[in-house]
């Protein structure tokens, strides 16, 4: 008779974890993070498919995405802040999925009728219908960063309440859900599209949209009754009330305690928002509130505490080391082939998901903030078998070939070439294939030449471990630290310097493309990478001082955390 209780509280145990509002957010999270990837995925074969294997469409859409994000990730958070946690997620996930499947809709639209839409009007509807793809797809992805938003910064900090642990466990889990889905889900959706076809495929994604919308609005809903705390949304006023009762040792700053770190923006959207005020009633004026709310995210994002830790995290994506397609081209001028691509990239996943489970356990040991140092600082060390990468046998790294060159025969020194080529060879390496020699058409595949891409990708998965550590420091980070009122605006400015960072990176790219400059691209990415450590060696010295370098104890662990968590006013 002793052994039914055991039984039955461990079932009840694990129907309790099934049920629980921690994991229904796993699962709602991991059936939008599938959606997307997959959606991500498709959206750019389905652009270079439609327009003839170009990638013209492509980067109008990833540069139509990037700004919009850039000019509008203050806004969006701000209307997170605004608006009841509730409405704010169920409507970003209905526009987000909505979205989708008109998108999916009208590209089968597109493949199925696409000689007869060229004929009409010269081509024109065919043309509006690429505009309405990349403007539709452009608000999905909108929505889906206010997704990001409210769910992951914000949603999840209320579940975990005031635990420190299970909040970084959270944040491991959810990390781990999107390593895994940005891996299997570009494969399920690529081998429909590969027996299939393209119609197929946007039938496929668009009813998979359907369907877990429905799901996820359930899980929401589940999640949302589940935890209480969800339905309160302190106001400004009484937001700063109780902070104004804050010990002024929890303040990272001397001189500035944290409701004067946020002052700037409440006081610039209270005076936007005055109701006496003539000019509010005005076209103007209410033309002007996007640009004012813009200012005032901006200027309490830089007002933060953590300010540092949310630059350092920005100048990461300043990088080609990571598995994009940018690193991806330049695998194949040096002989990699797609086989050998996937395995590496299988690989990446696998150091980012140690990453993950790396973080949980340094953090425990040694505290939030440490654990951001030694994460960057084992980055910085993988990337050194990068920077060694430069100048090993193999490398193409010259700099008596200008890093211009490519970029200046495409816009002037066209016609002066013998004969154009424009096979994936002359592509890839910047050479033509009709004047090359047999020697130079292909790189060497002897073990030597290999010797400079071995270590670059060794380094870049390597210090994935790294980078995915650090990633989940800054994120707790900035959900312990920015208050409840600025969650959705404050990490709406950081989605906007992100995507900042990466438009630069794009861009160094498209000055210097040729083989021969990537080494000096790597040099760069490399610089950039170290500076953003440097700022949060300096966040992290101006929180703890000396004891930054103290040995991990609990003593320490406890005071670090403490000396900058902030109650989360539920």
């Amino acid at each position: 008779m002793d052994n039914p209780g055991p039984k039955r509280s461990c079932c009840e145990s694990v129907r309790d974890f099934f049920t629980s509002a921690k994991f229904l957010i796993y699962m709602g999270h991991a059936l939008s993070t599938w959606g997307d990837r997959m959606w991500n995925f498709a959206v750019a074969v389905f652009l270079v498919e439609l327009y003839g294997n170009s990638l013209l469409l492509t980067a109008v859409y990833g540069l139509v995405v990037a700004g919009s994000v850039l000019l509008l990730g203050a806004i969006i958070g701000d209307w997170v802040d605004k608006n009841p946690r509730l409405k704010v997620a169920q409507t970003s996930l209905l526009v987000q999925n909505s979205c989708v499947i008109v998108c999916g809709i009208l590209l089968m639209v597109v493949f199925q009728f696409k000689e007869q839409l060229v004929e009409l009007y010269n081509g024109w509807i065919l043309t509006t219908c690429y505009i309405l793809v990349i403007s539709i797809a452009n608000i999905a992805n909108l929505a889906s960063t206010a997704t990001a938003i409210t769910i992951q910064r914000d949603w999840v900090v209320v579940v975990a309440g005031q635990d420190s642990s299970k909040l970084a466990d959270m944040n491991a889990t959810v990390r781990i859900i999107d390593q895994l889905t940005n891996i299997l889900a570009p494969m399920l959706v690529g081998q429909i599209m590969s027996f299939g076809s393209h119609f197929i495929g946007c039938g496929f994604i668009s009813g998979w949209n359907l369907c877990s919308m429905c799901v996820e609005y359930a899980l929401l809903w589940k999640v949302y009754q589940k935890t209480p705390a969800l339905a309160v949304k302190s106001g400004q006023k009484e937001q700063q009330q109780e902070l104004k009762q804050l010990s002024p040792t929890k303040d990272l700053e001397n001189d500035r305690s944290p409701e004067e770190s946020s002052q700037p923006l409440m006081n610039e959207t209270s005076a936007a928002a005055a109701p006496d005020s003539p000019k509010q009633r005005g076209c103007c004026s209410q033309m002007m509130e996007p640009l004012r709310t813009l200012k005032a995210g901006w200027v309490a994002y830089y007002n933060q505490n953590i300010f540092l830790a949310g630059m350092s995290l920005a100048f990461l994506y300043m990088t080609v080391l990571g598995f994009d397609c940018i690193t991806t081209g330049y695998a194949y001028t040096q002989g990699l082939n797609g086989s050998v691509l996937s395995l590496l990239m299988g690989a990446s996943a696998v150091s980012g998901i140690c990453g993950t489970v790396a973080f949980t356990w340094v953090r425990k040991k040694c505290g939030l903030i440490r654990t951001g140092f030694i994460s960057g600082t084992a980055q910085l060390c993988c990337l050194l078998l990068c920077v060694a990468s430069v100048f090993a046998p193999g490398s193409p790294f010259d700099l008596s070939v200008s890093p211009f060159q490519d970029l200046y025969t495409h816009l002037i020194g066209e016609k002066t070439l013998p004969e154009a080529d424009h096979s994936i060879t002359s592509v890839l390496t910047g050479r033509n294939a009709t004047t090359a020699s047999p020697a130079e058409e292909l790189p060497q595949l002897d073990l030597q030449s290999y010797m400079s891409v071995s270590l670059l990708f060794a380094g870049v998965i390597a210090a994935r471990v790294g980078l995915w550590s650090f990633d989940l420091t800054v994120t707790q980070l900035m959900q312990e630290n920015v208050i409840e009122s600025e969650r959705g605006v404050i990490n709406g400015v950081q989605n906007s310097m992100n995507y900042l960072l990466d438009l630069l990176h794009f861009i160094m790219v498209i000055l210097a493309p040729n083989p021969e400059a990537f080494g000096l691209l790597v040099l760069i990415s490399v610089s950039f990478v170290a500076m953003g450590h440097v700022m949060y060696f300096g966040f992290a010295f101006k929180s703890l001082g000396s004891r930054l370098f103290l040995c991990c104890s609990p003593e320490h662990k406890e005071e670090t955390v403490d000396s900058l968590s902030l109650p989360t006013t539920v």
